[in-house]
């Protein structure tokens, strides 16, 4: 199957990815993976890619897409993806369309997570990060550490990142209204959208996501 995941900040998507990926046996392509490895690996795209960060400018779609294209004509690709952070926007949906009709192929479904909004804001909020180990990662409100502010694993010091901040979560929130949120309407005119309820347990969403996309396949 191919499919794309799309959802705002704080909507599990890279951990559904993951358990979906592996369920269905296709890679997850994340965009953060594609630039790290491109970068790390110093490819040409990486390398031009890197230009623009460096410079604190947004990476042009043609490289994003370049990337993706490459990423997805790999041999364990073959029977299928799952996309997570691409398509960012409607000028990218429509060159990942062009890219699949060009070799007969096409998406088979678009899964939507959807969480409210204040939902979203709890979540990424809430955060609070292992100053000496950033993996060892707790929630005030879903996972709090057994002592405020610090760490259960190691001790050190739990601190909220900078863009988990409320303020800077609900501008990322209105990024994703603006910019990537009206590629839910450009796959909805496709017949393609299925909409995951993405409140409850990982494995829960993971089921619903499972369920739906066996319908659309049947």
């Amino acid at each position: 199957m191919r499919i794309v995941l799309v959802g705002p900040p704080g909507a599990g998507k890279g951990t559904q990815a993951a358990f979906l990926a592996k369920n269905l046996a296709i890679p997850h392509i994340s965009t953060g993976d594609l630039f790290r490895a491109n970068i790390s690996q110093q490819t040409e795209l990486g390398k031009l890619a890197k230009s623009y960060m460096d410079k604190g400018e947004l990476v042009p779609d043609e490289v994003t897409i370049a990337m993706a294209k490459d990423r997805m004509e790999q041999p364990d690709a073959e029977n299928g993806f799952l996309l997570d952070g691409f398509p960012r926007n409607v000028s990218q949906a429509e060159a990942l369309d062009e890219m699949l009709s060009s070799e007969s192929m096409k998406l088979d479904a678009v899964l939507d997570l959807e969480v409210p909004e204040d939902e979203v804001v709890r979540r990424i909020a809430g955060r609070r990060i292992c100053r000496n180990d950033s993996s060892h990662v707790f929630h005030v409100s879903y996972k709090a550490p057994k002592q405020e502010g610090v760490c259960d694993v190691c001790g050190g010091e739990l601190y909220q990142r900078d863009d988990d901040s409320e303020e800077t979560v609900r501008t990322r929130l209105e990024v994703y209204h603006t910019q990537t949120e009206p590629i839910i309407d450009y796959y909805r005119a496709q017949n393609l959208v299925v909409t995951i309820p993405a409140l409850g347990k990982v494995e829960d969403v993971t089921a619903r996501s499972m369920e739906a996309l066996a319908r659309e396949d049947a």
